[in-house]
């Protein structure tokens, strides 16, 4: 049996399924001790008192007497049952009781059964029931007490349940409180983990979430580990090759100009591959986040493509606000970006939008862009894809997607590729949540 249709009216947040859990079986079992109440105590105790009262009105009725003779007897006295003279005309037809009169309802439907011959019944307040008969030409109104057909207050049972399973609910909610505030710390460390946050958490609660505490320590020492082994690795590989760069420059400096021009550009290219190469291994995760003004740290990078002849314009910026952001990995990202989009088009436009929720830093060009199916390769690390970029436009390693993606991800957003509407080339979205 499927209850797929339950889950949008059910709370999202674990308090609040918690609590749920937590007020059904209470809810339920009143509901249930409800039923049995009213059905054993209100109905049965409440039939078996009017009964009772039946017989001893049926007593007065059968005497054959006159309304003046029966309230004169000291039988009327002795039931204590005031009887008084109602004139035909004025008898009522129709039964009264108020709407929360809980037993009055039984207490109508049996003086019906019991006595056939009654006219109506009255039940105006807690203290009195009034039964009007018609005897012959002449009407009797009998008016005795009302806890001589039901219980008195009748709702005690109800309040008590309902206060004391509020008082209790209250009680088991600060309990689950305790109980699950461990899960939320743990899923905080976690969630400020993938930002690319460092947060201190301690293993705490029951055996079950301490264990997954102590799992999510041990997976983040993990990865933490293996980001610094690479970028070591990567940065000593790097470190190393400049020294035989540098003796190929002095080698290249006594070397006629016709023919050391090409050489050195070969050379040229090579230290951009190591600075690549160091800008990946490096990754975006150094420094700790800082509030800055994402439309001024993009300006910045465009204006130095600007001063170097580049044709980037940097459109007005939609929002404004601070971001908590590691500066220096958001400008190399938009630096990637736009050197990419210079390099396989010959204009780039780059927008900023801040909303409440998210940060969008968006990079158009006029390039041949990324087929729809290849993008997802683009974005793996050394990727290049020949058909959709001309490789003779650049001498790039692939690192420069790869680049803004970790960026993007190390502060909990991601990288998304799609086409530009208004260029026509490759549209690059960095998106941040804040």
């Amino acid at each position: 049996m499927s209850f797929r249709w339950l889950k949008p009216y059910m709370p999202r947040s674990l308090y609040g399924r918690a609590f749920l859990i937590l007020l059904l079986p209470v809810i339920t079992l009143m509901l249930v001790v409800s039923v049995i109440f009213i059905q054993r105590h209100f109905e049965g105790v409440t039939n078996q008192m009017t009964r009772t009262a039946s017989r001893e009105v049926r007593l007065l009725l059968d005497s054959g007497k006159t309304a003046q003779e029966i309230a004169e007897s000291g039988v009327a006295t002795t039931l204590q049952v005031m009887v008084e003279d109602v004139p035909l005309a004025e008898l009522p037809r129709d039964n009264t009781v108020r709407w929360y009169d809980f037993t009055g309802g039984f207490v109508i439907r049996e003086f019906t059964q019991l006595l056939p011959g009654l006219a109506a019944i009255h039940l105006p307040n807690e203290k009195d029931v009034h039964l009007y008969y018609a005897m012959g030409e002449e009407g009797v109104r009998l008016t005795f007490d009302r806890r001589r057909v039901s219980a008195s207050n009748p709702h005690q049972l109800l309040v008590n349940m309902a206060v004391f399973s509020v008082i209790m609910t209250v009680i088991a909610y600060f309990y689950l409180r305790n109980q699950l505030r461990p899960i939320t710390r743990l899923a905080t460390a976690s969630e400020a983990f993938g930002r690319g946050r460092h947060i201190d958490y301690r293993p705490a609660g029951s055996v079950e979430v301490r264990a997954a505490g102590n799992a999510f320590l041990d997976m983040r020492a993990r990865i933490e580990r293996q980001i610094e082994q690479r970028t070591m690795m990567l940065s000593g590989v790097s470190h190393d090759l400049r020294t035989p760069i540098t003796r190929l420059k002095l080698a290249l400096s006594m070397m006629d100009e016709a023919e050391r021009a090409p050489l050195e550009r070969d050379v040229a290219d090579m230290e951009r591959l190591i600075t690549e190469f160091l800008d990946f291994a490096q990754g975006a995760r150094e420094g700790e986040p800082e509030l800055v003004d994402p439309y001024a740290l993009v300006a910045e990078v465009v204006d130095g493509f600007q001063r170097q002849g580049q044709d980037v314009v940097l459109a007005p910026a939609d929002g404004a606000g601070e971001v908590a952001l590691r500066p220096g990995g958001i400008r190399r990202a938009v630096e990637n970006l736009v050197g990419n989009a210079l390099r396989y088009g010959t204009k780039a436009v780059v927008s900023v939008q801040i909303t409440d929720r998210a940060l969008r830093i968006r990079i158009e060009d006029n390039g041949p862009g990324i087929p729809e199916d290849r993008r997802e390769e683009a974005l793996k690390p050394f990727a290049r894809l020949d058909q959709a970029r001309n490789q003779d436009l650049g001498t790039g390693v692939g690192l420069g997607l790869s680049i803004a993606m970790d960026t993007a991800r190390a502060h909990g957003g991601t990288l998304r590729l799609g086409d530009s509407e208004a260029l026509g080339g490759l549209q690059a979205d960095i998106v941040i949540g804040r």
